[in-house]
């Protein structure tokens, strides 16, 4: 019996090897789909783009020739460029500030128990389910400068005078304050449902131990919700961020950039630019100077995330 000892227990650690390896294998090909995906949906594109803008490619060229830098030196001393970073820049951190802020809100508000939560919840997702397409067509006609609700509106309440009546797509200030408060209205749907899942893992026992010491609802607030909400909040934001930095949907559909650039993007500039415009060699450049950018944002957000949440 003791001389069989050794075989069975080789026999069992091959079978352990065995089973490592093939579950090895299992993993790798369940991760082919989504590695394919990447690949061929980002990867290539993304290399393309690189391609195109080391080259003079336009729309309808047969043959490309090698260019090296010359589109990034003509993107950088374009002034359009640097309005549309600027612009690209308060666009997405004024917005997604508001969304924070906002969701956090609506999170508290629907972690309680009230008649009608169903149809409020209901409300606050139709935004993000809705094609961003068609929501921004029905905010197109909300912002109308003959027809437009909010200034019947006002002018019914009496909020508006006589000889008022704004543009609010026509005026630079006005346009701007305008596809923010859109992109608020359609991100505003994902932060909150990543924060109120958030909040429902903050277990009740710190709640009821900080009521029974007397604290209020403001110090529950920012002694134990926000603390332990931020990585969420941070992860909330970065989804924020990406979406608001690479999409053009609100900005193409409500202003196409105007008046005089003052919503112009780069998002918004390279799709001008590179389709629009035919030079896809410059619109490639252009839409390139957003990967360091997010890269740099997704490095920060992560890096602060982690460190709030090992603290």
């Amino acid at each position: 019996m003791n001389a069989r000892l050794p075989a069975a227990l080789a026999h069992g650690h091959g079978s352990t090897v065995r089973a490592a390896r093939e579950e090895h294998w299992l993993g790798a090909l369940m991760l082919a789909p989504a590695l394919l995906y990447i690949a061929l949906l980002l990867g290539f594109p993304f290399l393309l783009s690189i391609w195109y803008s080391l080259s003079d490619a336009t729309v309808g060229s047969h043959a490309l020739q090698f260019v090296g830098l010359e589109n990034f030196r003509r993107v950088v001393h374009n002034a359009t460029f640097w309005r549309s970073l600027r612009n690209a820049l308060v666009f997405t951190l004024v917005s997604q500030a508001l969304v924070v802020v906002l969701a956090k809100i609506l999170a508290l508000a629907l972690a309680h128990d009230f008649p009608g939560k169903w149809l409020v919840r209901l409300l606050i997702l139709l935004p993000w389910v809705a094609p961003i397409s068609l929501g921004s067509i029905g905010w197109l006609w909300i912002f109308d400068p003959v027809y437009s609700i909010i200034n019947w509106t006002m002018r019914a309440l009496g909020v508006f005078g006589p000889g008022v009546w704004p543009v609010w797509l026509g005026q630079p200030g006005l346009a701007m304050a305008s596809v923010i408060v859109v992109d608020v209205w359609r991100l505003l749907p994902l932060a909150t449902v990543i924060i109120l899942a958030g909040m429902q893992g903050i277990p009740q026992d710190l709640h009821d131990a900080a009521a029974m010491d007397g604290a209020g609802f403001w110090r529950r607030l920012f002694r134990i919700d926000l603390p332990l909400l931020m990585p969420v909040m941070l992860v909330a934001l970065l989804f924020g961020i990406v979406f608001t930095l690479t999409d053009m949907i609100i900005i193409y559909v409500l202003t196409r950039g105007g008046p005089y650039d003052t919503t112009q993007v780069l998002a918004s500039l390279a799709f001008f630019t590179g389709i629009q415009g035919g030079d896809l060699a410059e619109g490639a450049a252009i839409s390139l100077f957003l990967f360091p950018l997010l890269v740099a944002v997704v490095i920060l957000l992560l890096t602060v995330a982690h460190r709030v949440e090992v603290t």
